[in-house]
C-alpha cells in the first residue's frame, strides 16, 4: 500500500495519473503483475519512444518500479506496480506530520530462529539449498541465499532492526510479504492458519484461501519463479500487508486483533522479532511458504516500514 498524507504530498501522483495512457499502463500492470516495455507498447498500440515518457513519470511518482532483467536478447526493462493499493489521507493531524519513517527489507533466508517439520525445504534462484524435506537444511549457511522456503508445521522468525534516533518511539510497524500454503490438493487440504506474533505476543492470524484446482490464476507459473523450479506447487503466493499500531493489528486493512501493539514494539531497544507460525488445527494444515524477490509474483522480500515520532508527542 502506498499511503499519501495530504494533497500536497499527493500532487505528483495526481499529475502522473492525469493521463489516459498512464491510467491504461497502471491497469495493465494491475492485471498482469509485470510487463516489459515492448509488451506494454504493443498492448497500447503506441511507440516505445512515446511510452518512455509515460513510464518515467509513473516511476518518478512512485507508482511503478522499473527493473532490468536478462532475456535471450540481453537486458530488458520490466515494469511492475510499486503497490497494489493507494490510500489518500486528506486530513493529516499534527501527530502524523511529525511522524517519520525508515524502511528495511529482509531476505527470506535471513531468519534468526526456526523450528520446522517436513515436508520442508529452501530454494535459491538456481537450485535447492540442502536436501528437500530435511529440517537440518534450515541450518545451512547457504540458507541466506534462499528465495523461497516452506514447511508443514512450526515457525520461522525474523529480526527487524530498531534504528530509532534517541528519544523517539515507534508508533506503527508495517510489513508486507508474499505468502501461501505450502501444499496443494483438495480445498479442505489446502487450508492453513498462519499466525503472526511480535516479540512473543500473538497478533492475529490469516486463514489461507484454498487453492481452486480449476483456477488458472492459482495454477499459473510464478512471474519471478526460476525456470529450474518445475514443481507445480509453491509457484507463487498472495501479497499480504500487516500493520501493527496502538489500535491493534490489521491485515490488508481489516482489523484482526485489538490491543496496543506499539507498547511491545518498544520493549527491545535493539530489535523486533516477527514470527510466522503454523500448526495443525481441526486436522487441517497445508503448511506455509514464503517467497522472496526471485520467486513468486512479487519482486520483493519481507519489507518493513517503521513509523516513529518524538517520545514527548506520544506520551503527551
Amino acid at each position: 500500500m502506498l499511503k499519501i498524507n495530504g494533497l500536497e504530498q499527493g500532487l505528483e501522483i495526481f499529475r502522473a495519473l492525469g493521463s489516459d495512457v498512464r491510467m491504461d499502463i497502471v491497469q495493465l500492470l494491475a492485471r498482469s503483475g509485470s510487463m516489459n516495455l515492448n509488451a506494454i507498447a504493443s498492448s497500447l498500440n503506441i511507440t516505445n519512444g512515446a511510452l518512455t515518457t509515460h513510464i518515467r513519470k509513473l516511476e518518478e511518482a512512485g507508482i511503478i518500479r522499473v527493473s532490468s532483467e536478462h532475456s535471450s536478447r540481453g537486458l530488458m526493462k520490466v515494469c511492475s506496480l510499486e503497490a497494489d493499493q493507494l490510500l489518500f489521507d486528506l486530513t493529516p493531524s499534527k501527530e502524523k506530520q511529525n511522524t517519520k519513517v525508515y524502511e528495511t527489507e529482509i531476505s527470506i533466508g535471513h531468519y534468526s530462529d526456526y523450528q520446522v517439520t517436513g515436508p520442508c525445504g529452501l530454494a535459491g534462484s538456481e537450485a535447492m539449498i540442502g536436501a528437500a524435506n530435511d529440517p537440518r537444511s534450515f541450518a545451512y549457511p547457504e540458507r541466506i541465499g534462499a528465495s523461497m522456503l516452506y514447511f508443514h508445521d512450526g515457525y520461522i522468525e525474523y529480526r527487524i532492526p530498531n534504528l530509532l534516533p534517541e528519544k523517539q518511539r515507534i508508533v506503527q510497524l508495517t510489513l508486507s510479504f508474499e505468502v501461501s500454503s505450502a501444499e496443494q490438493g483438495s480445498p479442505d487440504d489446502t487450508m492453513s492458519f498462519i499466525c503472526f506474533s511480535l516479540n512473543g505476543r500473538y497478533l492475529g492470524e490469516w486463514l489461507t484461501i484454498p487453492a481452486d484446482a480449476n483456477s488458472a490464476e492459482d495454477n499459473a507459473r510464478g512471474i519471478y519463479t526460476p525456470l529450474w523450479w518445475r514443481n507445480p506447487e509453491r509457484q507463487h503466493g498472495y501479497l499480504k500487508m500487516v500493520v501493527i499500531n496502538q489500535m491493534g493489528t490489521f491485515l490488508d486493512g481489516v482489523k484482526i486483533m485489538d490491543g496496543e501493539g506499539d507498547s511491545f514494539m518498544n520493549e527491545s531497544s535493539d530489535e523486533m522479532k516477527f514470527r510466522f507460525e503454523v500448526h495443525p488445527r481441526d486436522g487441517r494444515n497445508a503448511g506455509l511458504a514464503l517467497y522472496g524477490d526471485s520467486f513468486g509474483n512479487y519482486h520483493q522480500n519481507i519489507r518493513a516500514r517503521v513509523h516513529y515520532m518524538p517520545e514527548e508527542m506520544v506520551n503527551g
